[in-house]
């Protein structure tokens, strides 16, 4: 069972400026919690307990959120405020240990993922989530990333998440090769290969990598000894190349949305999807909606 999840925090969230000049994008709310919040939620939904943040002295408000904040709870507790200490007990459940690592300096994905190796070990499978992407699983019984652990734990390889995306726009993603006819969804099939922003017209396939990654420990020696590659920077996607040809990997197609929260776009994309629906906010939310689209 895979137990461990690796969340990098460590980036500046340059495409979020200004907004990340301060606070750290991973902090910017989708309706009334922190995006990362909501990544961590998937993670221990799909059964992770030990969730690993590669971090930077400047993320310090990712560690405190996730903190138990004793001088709140009692201000709570002692007005009566009882549901929102509730709220903010509820946001780690007493079975989820969050664990910080640091890295000290940007130099790719593959590297802050190495930064885990301490953590993690070369021997147990762990996951990688992105947290500027949202994975909306909503109506389902169980989130993609379980079922993209349930495909790992049947077949021992490697799961990239993926997701369908328009064919004009396959230049701006990393879109896998699959081997044979490409997975339906809730289903992973092997790949050829990786391809990362390809030409439309030599795209093998409209799926895309969605920053969902289910990875063997032996990732690792592999990280260590990958060289600087695109921006000079150590890729994650040149050591899973390096793996597949060792081992093989998969690609798992998704069944529910994604929202990238790193793209100012995609983050209002998901207030709207997320705040329709709240439980709280969502009928008001709605009102709202419906009162601009008739001033448009």
């Amino acid at each position: 069972m895979i137990r461990k999840a690796v969340l990098p925090v460590a980036g500046f969230g340059t495409r979020c400026l200004p907004a990340s000049k301060a606070i750290p994008k991973e902090m910017i709310t989708i309706v009334d919690r922190p995006v990362i919040q909501y990544v961590v939620q998937e993670a221990v939904e799909a059964g992770i307990r030990d969730i690993v943040l590669v971090t930077h002295g400047s993320k310090v408000a990712i560690e405190n959120h996730f903190d138990k904040h004793f001088e709140l709870e009692a201000s709570l507790e002692a007005k009566g405020k009882h549901e929102l200490l509730e709220e903010l007990r509820s946001i780690v459940p007493d079975d989820v240990n969050i664990i910080s690592v640091r890295q000290s300096e940007p130099l790719g994905l593959g590297h802050a993922v190495l930064c885990a190796r301490p953590v993690i070990g070369d021997d147990e499978p762990f996951a990688v989530l992105l947290p500027d992407v949202l994975v909306d699983d909503a109506g389902l019984e169980r989130n993609d990333l379980a079922g993209m652990i349930e495909a790992f734990e049947a077949t021992g390889r490697s799961q990239l998440m993926v997701e369908e995306v328009p064919h004009e726009l396959v230049h701006k993603y990393g879109i896998v090769d699959p081997e044979g006819a490409p997975p339906v969804a809730g289903q992973a099939a092997p790949l050829a290969g990786v391809v990362e922003k390809p030409a439309v017209e030599a795209a093998p396939s409209d799926l895309a990598v969605i920053g969902r990654y289910l990875l063997p420990g032996a990732i690792f020696p592999l990280l260590a000894e990958t060289p600087p590659g695109a921006g000079d920077e150590i890729q994650l996607t040149d050591a899973i190349e390096a793996l597949r040809r060792e081992a093989g990997v998969d690609a798992w197609r998704m069944r529910g949305r994604t929202y990238d929260c790193g793209h100012q776009l995609g983050y209002l994309e998901a207030i709207l999807a997320y705040g329709r629906r709240h439980a709280r906010y969502g009928e008001g939310f709605r009102s709202l909606l419906s009162r601009y689209a008739g001033e448009a």
